[in-house]
């Protein structure tokens, strides 16, 4: 079919190593997933029951890049993230199969306008404007599972300017990443090239311009960008 115009460039994030690069399709994220950012947050954590939200594709930022400061917020947030990349699909996946649809991992910034946020939320309305603008999804290249495993511990943290902001564990994630890819699946057809960002632990906090992020998970590796 000839199209009307030309369609927008494919998304990749590249894997590790330099073999290739991981098509992105869609991004979903998981909220309140460690129960002190939960409680930081205001929120109870007791488990209830995961909710996701979605950014773009074309939110991914490539590691080293310097990030234009996004329009329309005072108050831009950081979010340190573990990301799962899924190299298989499928609906009603059960949690003992999970892992097996996944294609790697990387180390992820859930960047969030939270003044925007916060008002949509008073207002009861989407969070999308504070949560899926543009640039708003950095992300390190894509570690295979066939060579690092399924990470289930280890540290995951942020620094910026050099200063350590958010740090935990993968181990205090309220959801783990096979029970999160379970239930998505039972709320959506997921598919290979999907991206799920697994929440992030307390300490969130504000950007500025000028500020360099650097982001860490064991195992997984680094994530650096800067704001302009």
């Amino acid at each position: 079919m000839k199209l009307a115009f030309p369609a927008a460039p494919q998304v990749t994030i590249p894997v590790a190593g330099g073999e290739g690069a991981v098509p992105v399709r869609r991004i979903w994220c998981v909220g309140r997933n460690y129960a002190e950012h939960a409680r930081e947050m205001g929120h109870d954590p007791d488990r209830e029951p995961p909710f996701f939200f979605s950014k773009p594709a074309d939110a991914i930022v490539a590691n080293g890049t310097a990030i234009p400061y996004p329009p329309g917020t005072k108050d831009l947030h950081h979010e340190i993230e573990l990301v799962v990349v899924l190299g298989k699909g499928g609906t009603d996946i059960k949690v003992a199969d999970a892992l097996g649809h996944v294609f790697g991992y990387g180390v992820g910034l859930d960047m969030t306008r939270r003044d925007l946020q916060g008002q949509a939320k008073k207002m009861g309305r989407p969070w999308e404007m504070g949560k899926g603008f543009d640039q708003s999804a950095p992300c390190s290249a894509i570690q295979p599972a066939t060579t690092i495993g399924h990470p289930a511990k280890g540290a995951i943290w942020v620094k910026v300017n050099g200063q350590t902001k958010q740090t935990g564990d993968l181990n205090q994630q309220i959801w783990k990443v096979e029970e999160t890819i379970s239930i998505l699946s039972s709320l959506v057809a997921l598919a290979p090239g999907d991206i799920i960002y697994n929440g992030t632990p307390a300490g969130v906090g504000a950007v500025v311009k000028g500020d360099k992020l650097d982001g860490h998970i064991d195992g997984v590796g680094d994530l650096s960008v800067s704001y302009r």
